[in-house]
């Protein structure tokens, strides 16, 4: 069970989130993937704690079924070994700055000359070109340019941030999904390509209602906490021990909800609350009145209630809730991984289930350079040459 991407090499010169996210969901569904990390101190959140045995969890998590080279891109021979590596690659990933890979001499112009086939994917904050292209792009700024935080948190309060970095593995998710189509193309033309990620702009096409409001007559989507901007009730409501949510996203499930599930039956011809439209109107009082019921009973007693009844609904985890969920870890989506020096730890799963061509997590998260010795002797390289690189800061084993 090698994954459906069995066969395809894929060269990774990114780091922190987005790049490695990317190359990490190719990796999980067969990809082969070398990352190719700095002599020192390797890809950045290797510095970014909390830390086991002195090993970044961060790095862990997100680094799975990869190979780790330690290169000096700055020295000739560094590149020389990258440019035998990027001969036999399909994809080559990074998310440095526009202009860095050209001054470093890896950039899509040069690696083409080399491998005509290449896919090339370049993950930054603000594309290649534009008037922004030169920006540092991050996850938050890219939150507020978009518009995203002008609709969470609650109205007239100080703007809010999604709770995970939404955009970075938004950014992951495009190229990843971006390059198989290339990879397709290629199939059919034997041609590759540049692939143009830009951080700041992935986000803008999940604006789908937003934008249609918007382009229709100049409605701006403004925060409505928790709650749904169209729908109602849907929304976190409170119970007697804790929040839960509640998701009557159309007439018949309200209809359900109030009937089958509280008891109001009156409700559903209450002229306040007979249309989605009225129950809009006047959500302040729907929330109020739905409160004041759920109120005398604990959230699993109305979520357990809402699902005999056909109501979408569910807890408010935290995290350590969600992951014990027995949902998904029916689903194996948390697994425990050996690591040589964390030792054994669990993680996320793989959220995409093939029948014929599974992904796996094969291997933890690489030690820095822990693979360099092993790459660079199948490519040639005798145990000599790679001793002296070692002493010459050319490559890190």
């Amino acid at each position: 069970m090698l994954g459906p991407l069995k066969g395809i090499k894929v060269l990774d010169v990114s780091q922190i989130m987005a790049g490695p996210y990317c190359t990490m969901v190719l990796a999980d569904l067969g990809a082969d993937v070398t990352k190719i990390e700095k002599i020192n101190g390797g890809d950045d959140s290797r510095q970014m704690g909390p830390y086991v045995n002195g090993e970044s969890t961060c790095f862990f998590q997100i680094n799975r079924n990869k190979k780790s080279v330690a290169l000096n891109l700055k020295s000739q021979e560094g590149r020389n070994v990258f440019y035998k590596l990027a001969k036999e690659a399909d994809v080559v990933v990074e998310n440095f700055r526009p202009g860095v890979t050209k001054s470093l001499k890896i950039d899509y112009e040069t690696l083409k000359e080399i491998n005509s086939g290449i896919i090339y994917c370049s993950i930054s904050g603000y594309g290649q070109t534009g008037p922004y292209s030169q920006r540092g792009g991050f996850d938050l700024v890219a939150q507020g340019m978009t518009g995203l935080m002008s609709m969470t948190g609650e109205k007239g309060e100080r703007p809010m941030k999604s709770g995970i970095a939404v955009y970075d593995i938004g950014a992951g998710i495009t190229a990843a999904y971006s390059i198989l189509a290339a990879v397709i193309h290629k199939m059919k033309t034997s041609k590759g390509q540049h692939v143009d990620i830009a951080l700041a702009e992935i986000g803008l096409p999940w604006f789908t209602w937003e934008a249609g409001a918007y382009f229709a007559n100049g409605t701006l989507p403004e925060p409505t906490g928790w709650r749904h901007r169209v729908s109602a009730p849907y929304q976190a409501v409170q119970t007697k021990d804790g929040y839960m949510m509640l998701g009557c996203a159309n007439q018949r499930t309200w209809e359900k909800f109030a009937e089958e599930v509280i008891g109001k039956k009156e409700w559903i011809d209450d002229p306040r609350y007979k249309t989605n439209l009225l129950r809009n109107q006047h959500v302040d009082e729907l929330e109020k009145d739905i409160e004041n019921v759920l109120m005398t009973k604990d959230k699993y007693f109305w979520i357990n209630a809402c699902e005999k009844a056909g109501v979408p609904a569910g807890p408010i985890n935290n995290f350590a809730e969600a992951v014990k969920d027995p949902h998904y870890q029916a689903r194996d989506m948390i697994q425990e991984v050996e690591h040589p020096v964390i030792g054994k730890m669990e993680m996320i799963g793989i959220p995409t289930k093939f029948s014929e061509t599974p992904g796996t997590i094969k291997t933890s998260a690489p030690l820095l350079g822990q693979n360099t010795d092993e790459v660079l002797k199948e490519l040639g390289y005798d145990e000599k040459s790679i001793i002296a690189m070692n002493d010459l800061g050319e490559i890190k084993s």
